[in-house]
């Protein structure tokens, strides 16, 4: 196997893993918990008595739940890869400012840091390596000159 090929297996499992992760948990906080009652739980009630305003833990606490669904299914499908990666670390940034908030001397390594190893090595990668997403394979059929 050439080491380009083995690169985008590598990158591929990384994609679905990560993809598995914020999807699932997206699918629970939407699905299960929904997106005000995980707002009022993990955020607004949490961190009421601290100077983050009131409207912005609603908007954060709501919005998580759905982008995580949202971006973990398109980084299962490989598709808008760059932007899906781009909003979840996007809430992997909020969320470490939020248990830090917390709790200062929080333990990532069993929440926040797998899901960023596995972020930063899918989004440090060349895209074009990512050969089994739809993202490649839009590209290839409009490359060659395929009708969409």
């Amino acid at each position: 196997m050439s080491d380009e090929r083995a690169r985008s297996w590598a990158i591929l499992t990384a994609r679905l893993m990560l993809g598995f992760m914020f999807f699932m948990t997206g699918v629970t906080k939407v699905f299960s918990m929904g997106p005000t009652e995980h707002a009022r739980q993990l955020f607004v009630e949490p961190y009421a008595e601290t100077f983050l305003p009131a409207w912005s833990l609603w908007v954060v606490g709501t919005a998580i739940p759905l982008v995580e669904l949202v971006a973990g299914a398109l980084l299962l499908l490989g598709l808008f890869t760059r932007p899906a990666l781009l909003s979840l670390g996007a809430v992997l940034v909020t969320v470490t400012f939020g248990h830090l908030l917390a709790e200062p001397f929080f333990q990532f390594h069993g929440h926040v840091l797998p899901r960023a190893v596995l972020l930063l090595f899918v989004l440090s990668m060349p895209a074009a390596l990512d050969i089994f997403g739809l993202d490649q394979w839009l590209h290839r059929r409009s490359s060659s000159g395929a009708v969409t």
